[in-house]
């Protein structure tokens, strides 16, 4: 993969790591990181050998937001416009990724940094970390894709809440409230993660993907449609080569070697 200005990417025991490279702007998402985390994620999700994806960072904070320096104006004629055209397609990349992603948060997640974090399937936070909205604050709301994750998560009264009173949202509480997974020293953030995502890499693969994706469509759908796409997703499964090992593991009483197929 050829060198990208602003994101560092690596892969080692099959986990991608993605981590934002701009710490002396905090890693404010200007142009150039937009285009390179989009690349760096489809490079990521186009990759057979990789088995989890972690976007995490590199400096004292995940994310500031957006380069407030930078006049969106210079490429597009609306804001609505660069969301689309440049947040848009790696948040959703990530969203619609048959692979699982892991956001690794230190400092702060603010603005569409939080986004990018809660898009995560998984989440893992340093106890200094923290999801601040800071839209209000500057007379803005928040975007891509905030407050679908929000409202999804913490309901319609506390997400409005955390949105107007512009809230910085500690990592404990964001474990209380179901927006990470797991809060680890800020010294061990590094490594817990590395450690989390090899365990996932021995996962089944399918069985991942398929969990992903009936989550994400059992929120929209009835009882009776999550049934029905479970079904569908089950008989691709029980045929695949990995339910056959699974169960020869099962039997044979030792760790079973997936492949995803």
């Amino acid at each position: 993969m050829s060198n990208l200005d602003t994101v560092n990417y690596s892969v080692v025991n099959q986990v991608a790591t993605i981590s934002l490279n701009r710490p002396k702007a905090m890693n404010a998402f200007n142009q150039q990181m937009r285009s390179d985390l989009l690349i760096a994620i489809e490079r990521a999700n186009d990759d057979a050998d990789v088995r989890v994806v972690v976007i995490a960072s590199e400096g004292r904070g995940f994310s500031a937001g957006a380069d407030l320096t930078e006049n969106y104006r210079t490429h597009h004629e609306n804001i609505e416009s660069q969301i689309m055209v440049e947040y848009k397609p790696f948040l959703m990349a990530i969203y619609e990724s048959p692979k699982l992603f892991i956001s690794s948060v230190q400092g702060a997640a603010a603005g569409i940094g939080s986004s990018l974090a809660m898009v995560c399937d998984l989440g893992i936070m340093s106890e200094d970390a923290y999801i601040y909205q800071a839209f209000a604050a500057i007379g803005l709301v928040p975007d891509g894709g905030a407050n679908w994750h929000l409202l999804n998560r913490l309901g319609h009264k506390r997400a409005l809440e955390m949105i107007v009173s512009s809230e910085k949202m500690p990592a404990a509480t964001c474990l209380e409230f179901g927006l990470v997974n797991r809060v680890v020293e800020t010294d061990e953030l590094t490594t817990q993660t590395q450690q989390w995502a090899e365990s996932l890499v021995r996962g089944a693969p399918l069985s991942q993907r398929y969990s992903k994706e009936i989550l994400q469509q059992a929120a929209q759908m009835s009882l009776s449609e999550t049934i029905d796409l479970e079904a569908k997703r089950q008989n691709i499964t029980i045929t695949s080569k990995d339910a056959k090992e699974g169960a020869m593991a099962f039997f044979q009483k030792r760790k079973p070697t997936f492949v995803g197929a």
